[in-house]
């Protein structure tokens, strides 16, 4: 199964929906984040928890 690490991101209600966007493109191109999840506030706000793969190099043995 594989292992993930998470962060999470708050926009503020002011932000317009296209930088939020511009935002979140560049975690996922320059981090290799994936949206996980995306919650919209009541005030207008963004909750949103990105994840990425957790990659575990193998010890090789002689």
């Amino acid at each position: 199964m594989p292992e993930y690490e998470f962060v999470d991101v708050y926009v503020p209600r002011g932000v317009s929906r296209k930088e939020t966007a511009r935002l979140l493109t560049d975690h996922a191109e320059y981090g290799h984040w994936e949206l996980h999840r995306l919650s919209l506030l009541r005030d207008g706000s963004r909750r949103v928890r990105l994840r990425r793969r957790i990659i575990r190099q193998v010890r090789a043995t002689w």
